[in-house]
């Protein structure tokens, strides 16, 4: 046993998985750089980068190269890397550096030249200290023979400080670094629930036999561990010994604790709610449950669809095609012909807006102010492209519990069948002794005490014991009461048992005895938020489908189904976390493009699978919340139809901008920009999300309406400012004939 144990031991050392921020990673662009600096390297196996969290795993031997040497690779090229523990989140400074601040105030003061002329030279000030990460990184990828946007910048502001247009070549330096510091900022959330998900299952596991604590790695299969009440098990097993009841919500969705004996399977990051058990593991702890959740996670973000590896592929040629592009745009001003600085500049102007960075940084207007007007009505979503993305989506699968419904107990019926108890008194004696367990089913008993105006005392329990999987048992007043499921009355030696069973059609029932007598009954279920019924008539008024997929059991989810007035149109239950994942991944095959609204960890992989990935911001977990695309910060499902309405209005006028191409230098035509922003402005707080006409409603009253939700007569309304954008021929004229009066 010990040789086996060392061989495994030595084989974790030797392959080794290392996680590597990179606040200097800019976009996909920039991926051919990182592999070509580390694949090269002896001992890097696989590197797999990230986007959206700036993120770099890489796979190695960690007795030919350390995390810290794969960092210094990295860092050689000015990607700002550093090692991330496990279990922890990156962080970002709060503030942008000095360098960008110095850049800012620089350029700020340039701005006055036109009253003093010699500050015209602070903005040449702000170039030299902002330019410094860019050309550190435009040397590396020509060392590396990679052109990437780093270097069109490059080009971009030596061209414009040569053109002796300082203060636009500050603006260039200052907007894209301010840019990256943004971006770095945003991403560094992307990650910051993973933590949680990595470290839910504890480090140590109790050995049965000798009680003694040893790290989860050293435990090999078949070893009798111990879980005591209250703990978290740390590796999957089966139960040998013991009863007791475990809350399994974080890891399969289950809204009711589940009762364990003899041969009951368990899973690691699961709590022990009572009940001591012994468990034999199954697996070994880089197998277990939540470490299967770690790594389909860390998949499905890192998976490349079609259109993004369509995307990668052309990269390759995109940034030398634009060199080219703009080398043609020199050929006349290398011929002296008329208006040479005409040309020069035009030159300029493509390199900035051709760059992938530059197009993020200068996201239109209209982008803006949606993702501004969405989080102002409760939706946080991250980014341009989950806008256009949620235009497509033509499935929505929920999970159940937590975010169809609440994820709590409610007390639904409860009624005294004693003469002699009247409700009161049943209710204050079952409060009194439920406020000394800690069991879910307790609180909501509680707290339907408390509704009433019943204080619970627990002090007045003279006598209080637990029944796993049972019920528990208190003194009180001189009286022997025993709460729970009609197992329970075998416990109080009562001669009648309740005919009903404990759960029927999604209803949890419990009786309440004094000594061999029934004195009360009461069903606790887990309600449907308000709203979601309405949500799911909102999407199918938008034309898109509805699931459910739940770890829940079967009557649990049929009870959910009939609280939405059988409005969801497929359903799953009973699912692990893979199984979710399998089914979104078959959504999106035969359906098309699929969203997956989720609040646990257990969500988690099937929100990163997911073509939009949405997550409950009051009540969901952490790594839930990051690692969806869209957060519902007030848990109001009726917020997701707007949001699909919002992005339909958002993508036609991009897509009506597209067909008629517009013009915004940020650089080089300031006055016209303007134009455009208010232009923008407007559309989008009206047409978007402010006003959001012909949203899916019950008012409908017009027979033109479309699946997205809008009638022709909204569509031409969103937009009809639109023709005050200048369009592309209009700005160059207009552009010409300013710099020929300056002339």
């Amino acid at each position: 046993m010990g040789e086996v144990g060392n061989d495994r031991e030595a084989k974790a050392a030797k392959n080794q998985k290392s996680y590597f921020d990179e606040l200097g990673l800019c976009c996909s662009s920039e991926v051919p750089l990182i592999e070509k600096i580390l694949k090269p390297l002896d001992g890097v196996q696989k590197v797999s980068v990230i986007i959206p969290s700036k993120t770099v795993i890489v796979i190695h031997d960690s007795l030919l190269i350390s995390q810290h040497e794969i960092a210094k690779a990295l860092n050689q090229a000015r990607l700002e890397a550093s090692v991330r523990a496990h279990g922890t989140a990156k962080t970002t400074k709060k503030w942008p550096s000095p360098y960008i601040l110095a850049c800012g105030v620089l350029l700020l003061v340039s701005l006055f030249k036109k009253f003093f002329h010699p500050l015209q030279w602070f903005a040449i000030a702000a170039v030299l200290v902002g330019i410094a990460p860019i050309m550190l990184r435009s040397i590396v990828a020509i060392r590396k023979l990679t052109l990437d946007i780093n270097i069109l910048l490059l080009i971009a502001v030596g061209g414009a400080v040569a053109f002796r247009d300082y203060s636009e070549a500050a603006f260039i330096v200052l907007l894209f670094t301010v840019a990256e510091w943004l971006e770095s900022k945003a991403s560094s959330k992307a990650t910051a629930g993973m933590s949680s998900l990595m470290s839910m299952a504890p480090q140590q596991a109790v050995l049965a036999e000798t009680g003694q604590a040893v790290d989860v790695g050293d435990v090999e299969i078949n070893t009798l561990i111990a879980v005591k009440a209250g703990e978290v098990i740390p590796i999957d097993g089966i139960v040998i010994d013991g009863w007791s009841e475990v809350d399994e919500r974080s890891l399969t969705g289950e809204s009711f604790p589940v009762a364990k004996q003899a041969n009951s399977l368990v899973w690691a990051g699961t709590l022990n709610i009572d009940g001591y058990i012994s468990v034999r593991t199954t697996s070994l702890s880089e197998n277990s449950a939540v470490a299967k959740m770690t790594r389909l996670v860390e998949e499905a973000q890192s998976s490349r669809s079609r259109t993004q590896r369509l995307i990668d592929s052309c990269t390759k040629y995109y940034t030398p095609v634009v060199i080219v592009a703009s080398g043609v745009a020199l050929i006349p001003f290398l011929m002296r012909v008329s208006n040479t600085r005409s040309w020069f500049q035009l030159a300029l102007v493509l390199l900035v807006s051709a760059c992938p960075c530059a197009l993020v940084l200068s996201t239109p207007v209209a982008t803006f102010c949606a993702l501004l007007k969405a989080a102002s009505t409760g939706l946080l979503i991250k980014g341009g492209d989950v806008l256009d993305a949620l235009a497509k989506i033509r499935v929505v699968a929920f999970d159940k519990t937590g975010t169809i419904t609440k994820g709590e107990f409610t007390v639904v019926e409860f009624e005294s069948m004693s003469s002699k108890v009247n409700l009161h008194t049943l209710l204050y004696w079952v409060s009194s002794i439920e406020s000394k367990s800690s069991h879910p089913m307790a609180y909501a008993l509680v707290d339907h005490a408390r509704s009433y105006s019943i204080e619970p005392k627990p002090e007045s329990v003279k006598e209080f014991r637990i029944y796993p999987g049972e019920g528990i048992y208190g003194e009180i007043e001189g009286r022997n009461i025993y709460i729970g499921n009609k197992r329970v009355a075998a416990r109080a030696s009562s001669e009648t048992v309740p005919n009903m069973a404990d759960m029927k059609e999604g209803v949890t029932y419990g009786y309440v005895f004094l000594d061999m007598i029934q004195i009360g009954t009461f069903a606790l279920s887990d309600t449907c938020r308000t709203g979601a019924a309405e949500a799911i008539k909102e999407l199918k008024l938008l034309g898109i489908k509805t699931a459910m997929l739940t770890g829940d059991s079967t009557e649990a989810a049929m009870h959910a189904h009939g609280q939405l007035e059988h409005g969801i149109e497929i359903i799953h239950a009973e699912l692990l976390p893979e199984d979710k994942v399998h089914l979104i991944d078959n959504l999106k095959k035969r359906e098309g493009a699929t969203a997956m609204v989720g609040d646990g960890v257990n969500d988690a992989p099937a929100l990163a699978r997911a073509s939009i990935g949405i997550s409950m911001g009051v009540s969901g977990s952490a790594v839930a919340v990051e690692t969806s695309h869209i957060t519902l910060i007030s848990n109001d499902l009726r917020k997701f139809p707007k949001a699909k309405c919002c992005s339909s209005s958002h993508n036609r006028l991009k897509e009506r901008r597209l067909q008629s191409p517009s013009f915004q230098d940020q650089h080089c035509c300031h006055d016209h920009k303007k134009a455009i922003a208010v232009t923008d402005a407007n559309h989008s707080s009206d047409g978007c999300c402010g006003r959001e006409r012909g949203c899916s409603s019950a008012e409908g009253t017009t027979g033109r309406r479309e699946i997205g939700g809008y009638s022709r007569s909204h569509r031409d309304g969103c937009c009809a400012g639109e023709s005050a954008v200048l369009q592309m021929p209009e700005i160059i004229t207009e552009w010409k004939r300013e710099k020929t009066a300056a002339t």
